[in-house]
């Protein structure tokens, strides 16, 4: 394929995707994310605290 009809696809398919709206369910996207909210921060204060232990890791000064 030339790059004219090469450049000419890539054009098409952008402008595709530009203009594609699909119908989106806000609602259930906001049930999705307040539901993954919490478990992804409980799950990151579990890791913060098992590996965050200050008491032996700097050196004195």
């Amino acid at each position: 394929m030339g790059r004219g009809r090469q450049k000419a696809k890539h054009t098409k398919v952008a402008r595709e995707l530009k203009y594609f709206s699909p119908n989106t369910d806000l609602s259930q996207l906001q049930r999705e994310l307040a539901a993954g909210q919490h478990s992804d921060e409980d799950a990151w204060a579990e890791y913060a605290d098992k590996y965050n232990d200050d008491s032996g890791d700097e050196e004195e000064k």
